[in-house]
């Protein structure tokens, strides 16, 4: 890990009541992510799903479990609603305690199945003109051959997405209406039917910063709403709501 820089991620479980005090609040401070699109009741947000692979004997998740710092976690996103020609990612997420690093590659969604089955990744990875995201795509090939992973619940949710007004390197968002199905086909990624909701009556708030400390302000609303930091993980939790019809309750 050394010379990589690494961002700081900080979760919070919130009521749902809190959600339009919160956007007022962190209104002065922020601006919305340019991708997220306005829906009819004018809130800006866009729809991330993902696909999370572990192993036969579920190590990501058993790592999480076991509140192991260094972890690392494989999926495959999207965004909003199905089209042959929207780009996904293969995303490698690796966590030191609250520190994350991500190795991402982009590929067309109607090239998916045939990456996944047959790895040419120099004729399904956009390149840009520059090496890394093949790399990158070689490393989630990797450990995806090496641990045998496999599609083991997909994740979706609507997001509102936020950026620093002083530092674009702060990123804040709303993780709502998150829902999950165990065990889906590299084909699942865009589909709605038989998922299940994670909570009834909450939303995740994400802080992303690179500095030492989280900016002053991001700190003031967090000891104002009286919010608690907690090791979520929409992937395990997802899976015992999936799997088990486990949910995280208040």
């Amino acid at each position: 890990m050394a010379g990589e820089k690494l961002r700081y991620e900080r979760k919070y479980l919130v009521p749902n009541e809190q959600m339009e005090p919160l956007r007022k609040r962190i209104a002065p401070f922020v601006v919305p992510d340019e991708n997220t699109i306005p829906n009819k009741f004018g809130v800006r947000q866009y729809t991330v799903r993902s696909i999370y692979l572990d192993s036969r004997n579920m190590e990501c998740y058993g790592q999480k479990d076991s509140g192991i710092k260094l972890r690392r976690k494989l999926r495959i996103r999207g965004y909003n609603s199905y089209d042959p020609n929207n780009k996904v990612v293969l995303e490698i997420k690796r966590k030191i305690g609250n520190r994350i690093k991500k190795h991402r590659a982009n590929l067309y969604y109607r090239d998916l199945k045939k990456a996944m089955v047959f790895g040419n990744l120099e004729e399904y990875i956009i390149t840009n003109g520059s090496r890394k995201p093949v790399d990158d795509a070689k490393r989630f090939f990797y450990h995806l051959k090496k641990k045998q992973y496999m599609p083991t619940n997909i994740i979706a949710y609507e997001r509102e997405a936020f950026f620093g007004k002083m530092d674009s390197g702060v990123r804040l968002t709303f993780d709502k209406n998150i829902r999950s199905k165990g065990f889906p086909g590299f084909d699942a990624l865009y589909q709605e039917s038989d998922l299940k909701r994670l909570f009834d009556s909450h939303f995740v708030l994400e802080i992303k910063y690179f500095t030492d400390e989280m900016p002053l302000w991001a700190r003031s609303v967090v000891q104002e709403f009286k919010l608690r930091n907690d090791a979520i993980s929409k992937y395990t939790i997802g899976y015992d709501v999936a799997k088990y019809n486990r949910k995280l309750t208040y």
